[in-house]
Protein backbone atom coordinates (compact mmCIF):
# COMPACT_ATOMS: atom_id res chain seq x y z
CA UNK A 1 0.00 0.00 0.00
CA UNK A 2 1.35 3.44 -0.95
CA UNK A 3 0.35 7.04 -0.33
CA UNK A 4 0.96 10.12 -2.49
CA UNK A 5 3.44 12.62 -1.09
CA UNK A 6 5.13 15.89 -2.07
CA UNK A 7 8.86 16.12 -2.86
CA UNK A 8 9.48 18.21 0.27
CA UNK A 9 7.71 15.62 2.42
CA UNK A 10 9.80 12.85 0.86
CA UNK A 11 12.96 14.81 1.63
CA UNK A 12 11.91 15.33 5.27
CA UNK A 13 10.99 11.66 5.65
CA UNK A 14 14.29 10.48 4.17
CA UNK A 15 16.27 12.80 6.45
CA UNK A 16 14.52 11.30 9.47
CA UNK A 17 14.90 7.70 8.34
CA UNK A 18 18.52 7.89 7.08
CA UNK A 19 20.30 7.40 10.45
CA UNK A 20 17.82 4.67 11.45
CA UNK A 21 18.47 2.74 8.24
CA UNK A 22 22.24 3.21 8.55
CA UNK A 23 22.08 1.97 12.14
CA UNK A 24 20.09 -1.09 11.09
CA UNK A 25 22.55 -2.03 8.36
CA UNK A 26 25.60 -1.52 10.57
CA UNK A 27 23.96 -3.57 13.34
CA UNK A 28 23.18 -6.31 10.85
CA UNK A 29 26.30 -6.37 8.67
CA UNK A 30 29.02 -4.23 10.28
CA UNK A 31 31.11 -2.55 7.53
CA UNK A 32 30.25 1.02 8.54
CA UNK A 33 31.86 2.71 5.56
CA UNK A 34 30.29 0.44 2.94
CA UNK A 35 26.93 0.56 4.73
CA UNK A 36 26.89 4.34 4.44
CA UNK A 37 27.42 4.07 0.68
CA UNK A 38 24.58 1.54 0.42
CA UNK A 39 22.23 3.78 2.43
CA UNK A 40 23.00 6.73 0.18
CA UNK A 41 22.06 4.66 -2.87
CA UNK A 42 18.82 3.50 -1.20
CA UNK A 43 17.93 7.12 -0.35
CA UNK A 44 18.60 8.17 -3.93
CA UNK A 45 16.35 5.41 -5.25
CA UNK A 46 13.59 6.48 -2.86
CA UNK A 47 13.97 10.15 -3.80
CA UNK A 48 13.39 9.22 -7.45
CA UNK A 49 10.67 6.59 -6.99
CA UNK A 50 8.48 7.76 -4.10
CA UNK A 51 7.31 11.14 -5.48
CA UNK A 52 6.07 9.30 -8.63
CA UNK A 53 4.74 6.06 -7.16
CA UNK A 54 3.94 7.05 -3.58
CA UNK A 55 5.57 6.21 -0.26
CA UNK A 56 5.42 2.49 0.61
CA UNK A 57 3.46 1.43 3.66
CA UNK A 58 6.67 0.68 5.56
CA UNK A 59 9.20 3.22 4.23
CA UNK A 60 11.89 2.27 6.77
CA UNK A 61 11.60 -1.40 5.85
CA UNK A 62 11.71 -0.50 2.15
CA UNK A 63 14.94 1.47 2.61
CA UNK A 64 16.49 -1.29 4.71
CA UNK A 65 15.64 -3.90 2.08
CA UNK A 66 17.05 -1.84 -0.79
CA UNK A 67 20.09 -0.81 1.27
CA UNK A 68 20.73 -4.41 2.34
CA UNK A 69 20.64 -5.64 -1.25
CA UNK A 70 23.00 -2.88 -2.35
CA UNK A 71 25.30 -3.48 0.60
CA UNK A 72 25.39 -7.16 -0.26
CA UNK A 73 26.36 -6.28 -3.83
CA UNK A 74 29.06 -3.88 -2.64
CA UNK A 75 30.53 -6.37 -0.18
CA UNK A 76 30.50 -9.15 -2.72
CA UNK A 77 32.28 -6.98 -5.25
CA UNK A 78 34.86 -5.91 -2.68
CA UNK A 79 35.52 -9.43 -1.55
CA UNK A 80 35.71 -10.70 -5.10
CA UNK A 81 38.35 -8.15 -5.81
CA UNK A 82 40.27 -9.31 -2.79
CA UNK A 83 39.80 -12.98 -3.73
CA UNK A 84 38.37 -13.86 -0.36
CA UNK A 85 35.29 -15.88 -1.21
CA UNK A 86 35.42 -17.54 2.20
CA UNK A 87 34.71 -14.20 3.81
CA UNK A 88 31.70 -13.76 1.54
CA UNK A 89 30.33 -17.04 2.80
CA UNK A 90 30.84 -15.96 6.43
CA UNK A 91 28.74 -12.82 6.30
CA UNK A 92 26.03 -14.21 4.01
CA UNK A 93 25.25 -17.28 6.13
CA UNK A 94 22.25 -16.61 8.43
CA UNK A 95 23.76 -18.48 11.39
CA UNK A 96 26.80 -16.23 11.27
CA UNK A 97 24.99 -12.89 11.15
CA UNK A 98 26.45 -10.28 13.50
CA UNK A 99 23.06 -9.31 14.90
CA UNK A 100 19.32 -9.95 14.49
CA UNK A 101 17.62 -9.09 11.21
CA UNK A 102 18.15 -5.49 10.18
CA UNK A 103 14.45 -4.57 10.25
CA UNK A 104 13.93 -6.02 13.73
CA UNK A 105 13.67 -3.25 16.41
CA UNK A 106 16.67 -3.01 18.76
CA UNK A 107 16.07 -4.30 22.27
CA UNK A 108 17.04 -1.32 24.48
CA UNK A 109 16.57 1.65 22.23
CA UNK A 110 16.38 2.50 18.56
CA UNK A 111 19.27 2.05 16.17
CA UNK A 112 19.87 5.78 15.90
CA UNK A 113 20.89 5.99 19.56
CA UNK A 114 23.13 2.92 19.23
CA UNK A 115 24.72 4.47 16.15
CA UNK A 116 25.27 7.66 18.13
CA UNK A 117 27.21 5.89 20.89
CA UNK A 118 29.16 3.80 18.38
CA UNK A 119 30.37 6.91 16.56
CA UNK A 120 31.56 8.28 19.92
CA UNK A 121 33.71 5.23 20.66
CA UNK A 122 36.98 6.00 22.50
CA UNK A 123 38.94 4.37 19.65
CA UNK A 124 38.25 7.61 17.77
CA UNK A 125 39.67 11.01 18.65
CA UNK A 126 37.14 13.49 20.11
CA UNK A 127 37.18 15.54 16.92
CA UNK A 128 36.63 12.43 14.79
CA UNK A 129 33.80 11.24 17.04
CA UNK A 130 31.93 14.49 16.55
CA UNK A 131 32.60 14.73 12.82
CA UNK A 132 31.56 11.13 12.12
CA UNK A 133 28.38 11.42 14.17
CA UNK A 134 27.37 14.64 12.48
CA UNK A 135 27.83 12.86 9.14
CA UNK A 136 26.18 9.53 10.02
CA UNK A 137 23.50 10.57 12.52
CA UNK A 138 22.95 14.27 11.85
CA UNK A 139 23.05 13.93 8.07
CA UNK A 140 25.15 17.10 7.69
CA UNK A 141 27.35 17.55 4.63
CA UNK A 142 31.12 17.68 5.00
CA UNK A 143 31.04 21.41 4.21
CA UNK A 144 28.49 22.07 6.96
CA UNK A 145 30.53 20.10 9.49
CA UNK A 146 33.68 22.01 8.49
CA UNK A 147 31.92 25.30 9.18
CA UNK A 148 30.67 24.03 12.54
CA UNK A 149 34.29 23.19 13.47
CA UNK A 150 35.69 26.41 11.95
CA UNK A 151 38.15 24.38 9.80
CA UNK A 152 38.66 24.11 6.00
CA UNK A 153 36.45 21.58 4.18
CA UNK A 154 39.48 19.60 2.97
CA UNK A 155 40.62 19.14 6.56
CA UNK A 156 37.20 17.83 7.56
CA UNK A 157 37.08 15.47 4.55
CA UNK A 158 40.33 13.85 5.67
CA UNK A 159 39.14 13.68 9.28
CA UNK A 160 35.91 11.87 8.39
CA UNK A 161 37.72 9.47 6.05
CA UNK A 162 40.19 8.57 8.80
CA UNK A 163 37.33 8.05 11.27
CA UNK A 164 35.54 5.66 8.91
CA UNK A 165 38.74 3.71 8.35
CA UNK A 166 39.36 3.57 12.10
CA UNK A 167 35.86 2.16 12.69
CA UNK A 168 36.46 -0.43 9.99
CA UNK A 169 39.91 -1.44 11.28
CA UNK A 170 38.99 -1.60 14.98
CA UNK A 171 35.98 -3.90 14.58
CA UNK A 172 33.89 -1.74 16.92
CA UNK A 173 30.79 -3.77 17.90
CA UNK A 174 27.36 -2.34 17.17
CA UNK A 175 25.44 -1.93 20.42
CA UNK A 176 25.00 0.24 23.47
CA UNK A 177 28.16 0.19 25.62
CA UNK A 178 28.06 -1.08 29.22
CA UNK A 179 27.17 1.50 31.86
CA UNK A 180 30.74 2.57 32.91
CA UNK A 181 31.87 3.02 29.32
CA UNK A 182 28.59 4.71 28.41
CA UNK A 183 29.32 7.46 30.95
CA UNK A 184 32.82 8.00 29.53
CA UNK A 185 31.41 8.54 26.03
CA UNK A 186 28.72 10.88 27.18
CA UNK A 187 30.75 14.09 26.81
CA UNK A 188 31.32 13.50 23.11
CA UNK A 189 27.70 12.44 22.60
CA UNK A 190 26.39 15.64 24.18
CA UNK A 191 28.82 17.81 22.21
CA UNK A 192 27.68 16.20 18.97
CA UNK A 193 24.01 16.72 19.80
CA UNK A 194 24.72 20.36 20.67
CA UNK A 195 26.45 20.96 17.33
CA UNK A 196 23.61 19.33 15.41
CA UNK A 197 21.11 21.52 17.25
CA UNK A 198 23.10 24.67 16.54
CA UNK A 199 23.40 23.86 12.83
CA UNK A 200 19.60 23.57 12.77
CA UNK A 201 18.98 26.72 14.81
CA UNK A 202 21.50 28.93 12.99
CA UNK A 203 22.17 27.31 9.62
CA UNK A 204 25.64 28.20 8.40
CA UNK A 205 24.70 28.15 4.72
CA UNK A 206 21.77 28.18 2.33
CA UNK A 207 18.73 30.39 1.83
CA UNK A 208 17.05 29.73 5.19
CA UNK A 209 18.07 30.84 8.66
CA UNK A 210 16.74 27.64 10.24
CA UNK A 211 16.93 23.94 9.53
CA UNK A 212 14.13 23.01 11.89
CA UNK A 213 14.40 19.31 11.13
CA UNK A 214 17.98 19.23 12.47
CA UNK A 215 17.01 21.02 15.69
CA UNK A 216 14.03 18.71 16.15
CA UNK A 217 16.22 15.65 15.58
CA UNK A 218 18.79 16.89 18.11
CA UNK A 219 16.03 17.44 20.69
CA UNK A 220 14.56 14.00 19.96
CA UNK A 221 17.93 12.28 20.39
CA UNK A 222 18.69 14.25 23.57
CA UNK A 223 15.33 13.20 25.02
CA UNK A 224 16.33 9.60 24.31
CA UNK A 225 19.67 10.05 26.09
CA UNK A 226 17.84 11.70 28.98
CA UNK A 227 15.54 8.68 29.30
CA UNK A 228 18.65 6.49 29.33
CA UNK A 229 20.52 8.63 31.90
CA UNK A 230 17.80 10.57 33.80
CA UNK A 231 20.05 11.53 36.74
CA UNK A 232 22.89 13.11 34.72
CA UNK A 233 22.86 16.87 35.29
CA UNK A 234 24.56 17.77 32.02
CA UNK A 235 22.09 15.70 29.97
CA UNK A 236 19.29 17.59 31.70
CA UNK A 237 21.13 20.86 31.12
CA UNK A 238 21.57 20.22 27.40
CA UNK A 239 17.93 19.24 26.91
CA UNK A 240 16.82 22.35 28.82
CA UNK A 241 19.19 24.53 26.77
CA UNK A 242 17.82 23.19 23.48
CA UNK A 243 14.19 23.67 24.54
CA UNK A 244 14.76 27.19 25.89
CA UNK A 245 16.63 28.21 22.74
CA UNK A 246 14.31 26.56 20.23
CA UNK A 247 11.35 28.21 22.00
CA UNK A 248 12.35 31.52 20.35
CA UNK A 249 12.52 30.12 16.81
CA UNK A 250 8.95 31.16 15.76
CA UNK A 251 9.87 34.82 16.38
CA UNK A 252 13.39 34.81 14.87
CA UNK A 253 12.27 35.45 11.30
CA UNK A 254 9.66 37.66 9.67
CA UNK A 255 7.19 36.60 7.00
CA UNK A 256 9.86 37.26 4.36
CA UNK A 257 12.37 35.05 6.19
CA UNK A 258 14.43 38.01 7.40
CA UNK A 259 16.32 37.66 10.69
CA UNK A 260 14.80 39.46 13.69
CA UNK A 261 17.23 40.04 16.62
CA UNK A 262 16.04 38.95 20.07
CA UNK A 263 15.55 42.51 21.31
CA UNK A 264 13.01 43.14 18.51
CA UNK A 265 11.16 39.81 18.61
CA UNK A 266 7.45 39.42 19.42
CA UNK A 267 7.76 37.40 22.61
CA UNK A 268 4.15 36.25 22.44
CA UNK A 269 5.28 33.99 19.57
CA UNK A 270 7.80 32.15 21.74
CA UNK A 271 6.90 28.52 22.50
CA UNK A 272 5.53 28.71 26.06
CA UNK A 273 5.45 24.91 26.47
CA UNK A 274 9.16 24.58 25.63
CA UNK A 275 9.99 27.44 28.01
CA UNK A 276 8.02 25.89 30.86
CA UNK A 277 9.60 22.47 30.27
CA UNK A 278 13.12 23.92 29.96
CA UNK A 279 12.79 26.08 33.09
CA UNK A 280 11.44 23.13 35.08
CA UNK A 281 14.31 20.89 33.93
CA UNK A 282 17.10 23.35 34.74
CA UNK A 283 15.48 24.44 38.02
CA UNK A 284 15.47 20.81 39.13
CA UNK A 285 19.03 20.05 37.93
CA UNK A 286 20.96 23.10 39.25
CA UNK A 287 20.71 22.30 42.97
CA UNK A 288 21.96 18.74 42.39
CA UNK A 289 25.73 18.06 42.24
CA UNK A 290 28.41 19.91 40.24
CA UNK A 291 27.23 22.48 37.70
CA UNK A 292 28.48 21.93 34.13
CA UNK A 293 28.62 24.14 31.02
CA UNK A 294 25.30 22.99 29.56
CA UNK A 295 23.49 23.72 32.81
CA UNK A 296 25.01 27.22 32.94
CA UNK A 297 24.04 27.92 29.32
CA UNK A 298 20.52 26.69 30.06
CA UNK A 299 20.37 29.02 33.07
CA UNK A 300 21.38 31.94 30.82
CA UNK A 301 18.73 30.96 28.26
CA UNK A 302 16.14 30.80 31.05
CA UNK A 303 16.97 34.36 32.16
CA UNK A 304 16.38 35.57 28.59
CA UNK A 305 13.15 33.59 28.16
CA UNK A 306 11.63 34.68 31.47
CA UNK A 307 12.19 38.40 30.83
CA UNK A 308 8.84 39.97 29.84
CA UNK A 309 10.61 42.48 27.56
CA UNK A 310 14.12 42.97 26.18
CA UNK A 311 14.55 46.02 28.42
CA UNK A 312 13.68 43.97 31.51
CA UNK A 313 16.43 41.41 30.86
CA UNK A 314 18.62 40.85 33.92
CA UNK A 315 21.97 41.46 32.19
CA UNK A 316 24.05 41.58 35.42
CA UNK A 317 22.85 38.05 36.22
CA UNK A 318 23.67 36.91 32.66
CA UNK A 319 27.14 38.49 32.94
CA UNK A 320 27.75 36.65 36.21
CA UNK A 321 26.64 33.32 34.68
CA UNK A 322 28.96 33.83 31.69
CA UNK A 323 31.87 34.50 34.06
CA UNK A 324 31.17 31.16 35.75
CA UNK A 325 30.98 29.53 32.33
CA UNK A 326 34.32 31.03 31.24
CA UNK A 327 36.03 29.38 34.23
CA UNK A 328 35.20 25.91 32.88
CA UNK A 329 35.18 26.56 29.13
CA UNK A 330 37.89 27.83 26.79
CA UNK A 331 35.43 28.30 23.93
CA UNK A 332 35.93 31.71 22.28
CA UNK A 333 32.19 31.92 21.55
CA UNK A 334 31.60 31.97 25.29
CA UNK A 335 34.04 34.88 25.60
CA UNK A 336 32.25 36.67 22.73
CA UNK A 337 28.86 36.26 24.40
CA UNK A 338 30.36 37.39 27.71
CA UNK A 339 31.55 40.59 26.00
CA UNK A 340 27.97 41.24 24.84
CA UNK A 341 26.62 40.69 28.35
CA UNK A 342 29.24 43.07 29.79
CA UNK A 343 28.32 45.70 27.19
CA UNK A 344 24.62 45.41 28.00
CA UNK A 345 25.25 45.56 31.74
CA UNK A 346 28.02 48.19 31.89
CA UNK A 347 28.04 49.99 28.56
CA UNK A 348 29.34 49.33 25.00
CA UNK A 349 32.91 50.52 25.60
CA UNK A 350 33.44 47.88 28.30
CA UNK A 351 32.33 45.23 25.79
CA UNK A 352 34.53 46.62 23.01
CA UNK A 353 37.58 46.42 25.30
CA UNK A 354 36.92 42.69 25.75
CA UNK A 355 36.47 42.21 22.00
CA UNK A 356 39.92 43.72 21.42
CA UNK A 357 41.38 40.92 23.53
CA UNK A 358 39.59 38.32 21.38
CA UNK A 359 41.14 39.60 18.14
CA UNK A 360 44.33 37.66 18.90
CA UNK A 361 42.43 34.35 19.19
CA UNK A 362 42.87 32.74 15.77
CA UNK A 363 39.89 30.43 16.40
CA UNK A 364 37.48 33.34 16.08
CA UNK A 365 39.48 36.30 14.74
CA UNK A 366 38.17 35.79 11.17
CA UNK A 367 34.64 34.72 12.16
CA UNK A 368 31.76 36.93 11.01
CA UNK A 369 30.21 36.82 14.47
CA UNK A 370 33.11 38.79 15.98
CA UNK A 371 32.63 41.52 13.34
CA UNK A 372 28.85 41.53 13.82
CA UNK A 373 29.14 41.98 17.58
CA UNK A 374 31.75 44.70 17.17
CA UNK A 375 29.45 46.49 14.72
CA UNK A 376 26.53 46.32 17.14
CA UNK A 377 28.56 47.64 20.07
CA UNK A 378 30.09 50.43 17.96
CA UNK A 379 26.55 51.42 16.91
CA UNK A 380 25.54 51.51 20.58
CA UNK A 381 28.59 53.69 21.31
CA UNK A 382 27.67 56.16 18.54
CA UNK A 383 30.55 55.36 16.16
CA UNK A 384 28.22 54.83 13.21
CA UNK A 385 30.77 55.02 10.38
CA UNK A 386 32.99 52.30 11.84
CA UNK A 387 29.93 50.27 12.81
CA UNK A 388 28.75 50.34 9.17
CA UNK A 389 32.14 49.07 7.97
CA UNK A 390 32.02 46.23 10.48
CA UNK A 391 28.48 45.22 9.47
CA UNK A 392 29.59 45.03 5.83
CA UNK A 393 32.70 43.05 6.75
CA UNK A 394 30.58 40.61 8.78
CA UNK A 395 28.22 40.21 5.79
CA UNK A 396 31.17 39.35 3.54
CA UNK A 397 32.35 36.67 5.94
CA UNK A 398 29.10 34.79 6.59
CA UNK A 399 27.81 32.11 4.20
CA UNK A 400 24.22 32.38 5.48
CA UNK A 401 22.05 34.35 3.06
CA UNK A 402 19.53 35.53 5.73
CA UNK A 403 22.39 36.76 7.90
CA UNK A 404 23.94 38.55 4.90
CA UNK A 405 20.63 40.31 4.22
CA UNK A 406 20.27 41.28 7.88
CA UNK A 407 23.81 42.66 8.13
CA UNK A 408 23.49 44.62 4.87
CA UNK A 409 20.21 46.10 6.16
CA UNK A 410 21.87 47.19 9.41
CA UNK A 411 24.70 48.79 7.46
CA UNK A 412 22.28 50.56 5.09
CA UNK A 413 20.36 51.97 8.04
CA UNK A 414 23.55 53.74 9.18
CA UNK A 415 23.96 55.44 5.77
Amino acid sequence: MTTAVRNDDVEDLLRTLAPQVLGSLVRRFGHFDTAEDAVQEALLAAAVQWPKEGVPGNPRGWLITVGSRRLTDLLRAEQARQRREDTVTRWTLPDQWLAPAADRPAAESDDTLILLFMCCHPALSPASQIALTLRAVGGLTTAEIARAFLVPEATMTRRISRAKQRVKDSGIPFGLPPAPERAARLGAVLHVLYLIFNEGYVSTSGPNLHRAELSAEAIRLTRMVHRLLPDDGEVVGLLALMLLTDARRPARTGRDGALIPMAEQDRTLWNADFIAEGVALISDALPRGATGPYQLQAAIAAVHDEAPTAEATDWPQIEALYELLMRISGNPMVALNHAVAVAMARGPRAGLDLLAELESDERIAADHRLYAVRAHLLEMAGDLATARECYLEAARRTTSLPQQRYLHARAARLG
